[in-house]
């Protein structure tokens, strides 16, 4: 992907093979493997719960399950205390998401004090997709919220931004902030820019695929479902329940082979 793509490219989280499959055969041209997956597949309340070794075992199944679908661009998302406490720790675990993990980018959140760090990534041949703006791994500290609103928060992300590409990073991921932030950030972009909340001006968008599908009781502002997955799972479970009560099931499919199933025994042989 080049940063002066026309049409702009569609990204979904997934977390699983088989979703990844079908999801690659709608064109979806990138598959990101998001941290989010704590609250998706694990029923955490926060992104910051998520294991590493757990993501990256489902970043693998979703690169298989890609390839299964005629293949997409994978991008592992590093969770939590994978990069921040030490460099060392920090390329390991990244060069595990290519290794074990399968991806073919890695994406972590940054401001421009992790520069050297990135830089360090790229070097060590990690190619590296930047996170700026809204960072919902500092949940404790911040929450969630947009960013960007005000004069010297949105110069400090454009900031981070540049500094992520001086430190040779491949992408720039940019969540929840006023367009008139991502128009400056668009303006200096030599890199493939995606975003999420954060207006239709950048080269690609995604967003949580459980959003998209009506999964999910509450869902952001920005995101729009445009189906009703979560009403249609519940129909089916009624349906199964009730046909279940009916014993309407259906006879087993399988036969004996080669002998006759057990005569039942008389009373007396019980007996």
């Amino acid at each position: 992907m080049s940063a002066d793509t026309a049409t702009p490219f569609a990204s979904l989280t997934c977390y699983d093979a088989t979703t990844a499959r079908w999801l690659a055969r709608a064109g979806v041209q990138c598959l990101l493997v998001g941290d989010t997956a704590a609250e998706m597949v694990l029923g955490y309340p926060r992104t910051i719960d998520m294991p590493l070794d757990v993501l990256i075992a489902l970043t693998a199944g979703v690169k298989r399950g890609s390839e299964q679908g005629g293949g997409t661009v994978v991008m592992g998302d590093m969770p939590f205390m994978s990069y921040q406490a030490s460099p060392d720790n920090a390329v390991r675990n990244a060069g595990r998401f290519l290794t074990a993990g399968l991806a073919d980018i890695v994406k972590l959140e940054v401001d421009s004090t992790l520069a050297p760090l990135v830089d360090r990534m790229v070097r060590a041949g990690v190619p590296i997709c930047a996170h700026v703006g809204s960072r919902p791994q500092r949940v404790a500290i911040t929450g969630y919220s947009a960013a960007g609103r005000t004069a010297s928060e949105a110069e400090r992300i454009v900031a981070d931004a540049r500094a992520m590409q001086d430190a040779g990073c491949s992408m720039l991921l940019v969540e929840a902030v006023p367009e008139a932030v991502t128009a400056r950030i668009m303006d200096i972009a030599k890199v493939p820019v995606i975003g999420i909340g954060a207006g239709s001006a950048c080269h690609g968008q995604v967003l949580v695929l459980q959003d998209l599908l009506g999964l999910t009781d509450t869902a952001p502002a920005f995101a729009e479902p445009v189906a009703a997955l979560g009403q249609a799972i519940k129909s089916a479970g009624e349906k199964w329940v009730a046909k279940v009560a009916a014993r309407q099931v259906g006879p087993s499919p399988y036969r004996m082979r080669d002998a006759a199933p057990p005569k039942a025994r008389s009373g007396h042989e019980q007996a």
